[in-house]
């Protein structure tokens, strides 16, 4: 089924169930061999209390762009702060939100991989090129605030992946399709048993010409197609300790190349990931990692008017590190108890150069260098009750945290030498819910949370340009501050038909947008709060080789600022109206057809609602045709109807997103 939503007789999400964890809690002593699966802990029995949906495996690898945030659209309410994907946008924009609290470009819904905070240290994007759909088991979505480890950041939700397990991965996989515009996408990996346990390696590389993000009739000289370039390799490495105990390593490497709109606008970012894990489903059951990250980020602007260097943004050195431990007593499999702590450290510098793009030499006029750190750590606590039909939940975090050497020194034109005052504080965050399953074909919810977010390293200290739009750094943001609430019903009115609504009201004091100063001049800054009110609605379906999952997202977001020109608006990047449905045909090892529509409705490029992006309506399409032997023919088709996508407007200047893009290849695979 592409996409399910998880109600209490379908949280097969993540690789367990809720029976999984009730016989985990006490298990039996071992017989046998040791078997290694490669998964975290089951889910608690009161995860279905937050609405979550799952996005399994056969859908991860059923996508026409085959990357892994066309398949979020899946779940109607995920955005990035613009329309473009992971090939055409400035990779400091994409950061993830739900329920339409848009408005900047970072992210505020926490996105992990397998329990690591993958967002960048400085920036808070996050890199979605290096998240392969092939490396992942499932997908859970959970929106609103979240509460758990990591859960400082978690203001929208939270998407939680998970790595590919061993039966999952083939020991031999391999694709290669080529697509309009000489694009190229190779992709290979192999996962062997080593003793015990399994070793995945995997690669990708993908390139292309690129399209033309500006309008014809705005085109120059200097105008050229958005062209791209990147690749990620990773190892995963998963050994047994005990009968009951694992230990995982994930290493990923990375780089990312774009043009963006005019020669020589170009961009890149990289990165070195590494994380460890130990996994013990014994009495006392316990989830523990660390990881670390090196990051780095350049991004040059090309004047829109001489088309001469503007602005060279050449190293932005980023480290990210942290770690938690989270252990689950024995208390009996109807009782859950989480506890644990959290910390997570980010530091990082900008350093950028300014020319004169008025000047035929292009000279340096000033150079900047800012930066800082940031520290969270936290502790946190979980319960879930199984009392027959009724399921409670409840958690509770208190982080503690602190931004410190903050700076920014520039000489040149507009010389300065800054030092900002370190700041601290505490952070307090809540979450319950409840279950009760009236009967097999219906359960109802409810749910309220708190939550907070940092200000990133990037918002307090680093300006940026977007042309004609200069967006100014403020060092003096304070946190983002969540309280909510939602009520959801679930239904199973027939097998393999699930159905389920939520309603919600969320609302964030002291959002962090994008304000007008000037029309050339925005200011990060503090407003008072936002409110977000909507229903969502999911429902899929099945029927024989025939799978149907749908989505769709209402959100009513206002933004409270007394006295400002924006009070009462929609926030920036915000749409009213979203909308996924796919529909997929599959036979065992025979051929599979799927498509793909999605809406999104119109939303407003800035604040004051003064430039719109109009609604758009696309389709994609896969087919695969298996040929024997492993192989699989595929076609795969974006925007199958080539429609108009408006992914910026700052007056006449627009940007558009993925015309209709075609693709043809073969994979392999050799499984166990």
């Amino acid at each position: 089924m592409p996409m399910r939503f998880v109600g209490c007789s379908l949280l097969m999400g993540l690789g367990a169930t809720c029976a999984a964890h009730a016989n985990s809690v006490e298990p039996k002593e071992a017989v046998g061999p040791i078997v290694v699966t490669g998964e975290g802990l089951a889910l608690p029995p009161g995860t279905p209390a937050y609405g979550s949906v799952l996005i399994e495996r056969a859908r991860l690898l059923d996508s026409a762009s085959g990357r892994i945030e066309t398949v979020l659209g899946d779940v109607a309410g995920f955005q990035q702060f613009r329309r473009s994907d992971s090939r055409s946008a400035n990779p400091s924009a994409q950061g993830a939100t739900l329920r339409a609290l848009g408005g900047n470009a970072s992210s505020r819904t926490l996105v992990l991989l397998d329990g690591v905070p993958m967002a960048d240290p400085f920036f808070g994007y996050i890199p979605f090129s290096a998240l392969v759909p092939d490396r992942l088991s499932a997908i859970r979505v959970t929106r609103g605030g979240g509460v758990g480890a990591f859960g400082g950041g978690a203001v929208a939700g939270t998407i939680e992946l998970a790595s590919a397990t061993r039966a999952q991965l083939p020991i031999f996989a391999g694709s290669a399709l080529y697509g309009s515009r000489d694009a190229t996408e190779l992709s290979a990996s192999v996962s062997p048993d080593l003793g015990g346990g399994y070793v995945s390696l995997s690669g990708r590389w993908d390139r292309g010409d690129g399209f033309q993000t500006t309008p014809a009739d705005q085109r120059v000289g200097a105008t050229v197609p958005a062209a791209y370039e990147s690749w990620s390799a990773q190892v995963r490495a998963v050994a047994p300790l005990s009968a009951t105990a694992e230990l995982h390593f994930r290493g990923t490497l990375f780089r990312d190349n774009r043009t963006l709109r005019f020669k020589g606008a170009d961009s890149s970012s990289e990165g070195q990931d590494a994380s460890i894990r130990l996994v013990s489903r014994g009495p006392w059951q316990v989830d523990a990692l660390a990881y670390l990250q090196a990051r780095n980020f350049a991004n040059i602007v090309i004047s829109a008017s001489t088309f001469r260097k503007s602005l060279d943004q050449r190293n932005t050195p980023s480290t990210g590190m942290g770690g938690k431990i989270e252990l689950r007593p024995p208390l009996g499999a109807d009782h859950v108890l989480r506890i644990g702590a959290d910390t997570r450290f980010a530091t990082g510098d900008m350093f950028e150069d300014a020319y004169n793009a008025n000047s035929a030499a292009n000279p340096v006029t000033a150079r900047r260098h800012a930066g800082g750190r940031q520290m969270t750590t936290g502790l946190f606590a979980e319960d879930d009750w199984t009392l027959g039909r009724l399921v409670l939940t409840g958690g509770v975090r208190a982080d503690r945290w602190t931004i410190s050497d903050g700076f920014f020194r520039a000489t040149g034109a507009g010389a300065a030498d800054r030092r900002f005052a370190d700041r601290s504080g505490w952070a307090f965050s809540t979450r319950a819910g409840a279950l009760y399953r009236v009967g097999d074909a219906i359960a109802l919810r409810a749910a309220a949370y708190t939550g907070f977010r940092l200000p990133t390293l990037n918002e307090l200290y680093r300006p940026f340009v977007v042309f004609p739009i200069t967006t100014q750094a403020n060092a003096a943001l304070d946190p983002e501050m969540l309280k909510g609430a939602e009520v959801g019903i679930d239904l199973t009115p027939a097998p393999g038909v699930t159905l389920s609504a939520t309603a919600f009201a969320n609302r964030l004091d002291d959002a962090i947008a994008n304000v007008t100063i000037t029309p050339v001049t925005r200011q990060r800054q503090n407003v008072d709060h936002i409110t977000a009110k909507g229903l969502e609605l999911t429902a899929t379906a099945r029927a024989g080789d025939l799978h149907l999952a749908a989505s769709y997202a209402y959100s009513h977001s206002i933004v409270h600022a007394p006295d400002m020109a924006f009070d009462g608006f929609t926030p920036a990047q915000s749409p009213r109206h979203a909308a996924s449905a796919s529909l997929a045909w599959a036979r065992t090892h025979g051929p599979s057809l799927s498509a793909t529509l999605r809406y999104v409705g119109k939303q407003y490029e800035d604040d004051l609602e003064i430039d719109t992006l109009p609604d758009a309506l696309t389709v994609d399409a896969v087919a695969k045709v298996p040929l024997g032997h492993g192989v699989t023919l595929i076609a795969r088709a974006e925007n199958l109807f080539d429609e108009t996508v408006v992914t910026r407007k700052a007056g006449p200047s627009i940007d558009l997103g993925t015309p209709r893009t075609l693709w043809l290849g073969v994979s392999f695979a050799r499984d166990r």
